[in-house]
């Protein structure tokens, strides 16, 4: 089962690195190309967040013999990506390009880095 966790979560998660990468620093900011593909970017980052909560961590320690650290970073994704659409909802500009900086980095690029550490199956995958 968790093989077909971290697949689904991987398919989810990869198109978001460029997807979200294009949103924030290449895309005209409030544009209906930047809605929709926001909207497409949002949904999947909800959904790789969400499916990653169901794996067990594997690499260090545990909590509730479940959860690793790299959770957390999974909950603040799904903290965010609603937060940025009230924001957005309510014409915070600004605190929806903060929030959507915040899980661009934490939420990809961190997360991403952590996947990379020697244990892990990415790890196993680019340098084995």
């Amino acid at each position: 089962m968790y093989e077909l966790l971290r697949t689904i979560h991987l398919i989810a998660v990869t198109p978001c690195l460029i997807i979200g990468a294009y949103l924030i620093y290449f895309s005209t900011k409030g544009s209906g190309n930047h809605i929709n593909i926001g909207w497409a970017y949002m949904i999947l980052m909800f959904f790789q967040a969400g499916i990653s909560l169901f794996m067990e961590a594997r690499v260090g320690p545990q909590f509730l013999n479940h959860f690793g650290w790299i959770h957390l970073l999974s909950i603040l994704t799904i903290y965010t990506v609603p937060k940025s659409i009230y924001y957005i909802k309510k014409g915070d500009i600004k605190g929806h390009s903060r929030s959507m900086i915040i899980l661009f980095w934490a939420g990809l690029i961190i997360a991403g880095g952590f996947t990379l550490v020697p244990g892990r199956y990415l790890y196993n995958v680019f340098f084995t």
